[in-house]
């Protein structure tokens, strides 16, 4: 039996990545990559990393009311270390947050991607 999901169960993890990718994406000046999990790569690492205004940034992306492991927490104070910009996020709007992007472009986020 398939369960439907109910109006009150929280986004996916994949649609919110989604989200996120299609307003960051769309920042001038921002370069944002999707990292899929793989033998090359190591355990823990952030679900997107890339580039704003010169300074590299690691975004963990959760479910709402959830959070990071310890691992990935330990993988994203590794980078803050070295001076990227970390954090875990549960919408578009806080990875805009997170990167201090200044809204003061012509940019405006889609309503349903407003927290």
């Amino acid at each position: 039996m398939i369960r439907k999901p109910r109006h009150s169960d929280p986004p996916r993890e994949a649609a919110i990545t989604r989200s996120i990718l299609r307003v960051l994406r769309s920042l001038p000046g921002l370069l944002v990559r999707k990292r899929h999990g793989s033998a090359l790569g190591y355990a823990g690492d952030a679900d997107l990393y890339g580039c704003y205004r010169g300074r590299h940034f690691e975004i963990e992306i959760k479910r709402p009311g959830r959070k990071a492991t310890p691992l990935q927490e330990h993988r994203l104070k590794e980078w803050a270390r070295a001076g990227a910009l970390t954090g875990v996020v549960h919408s578009a709007q806080e990875a805009l947050q997170l990167l201090d992007w200044d809204g003061k472009s012509q940019h405006e986020l889609p309503v349903q991607d407003r927290a």
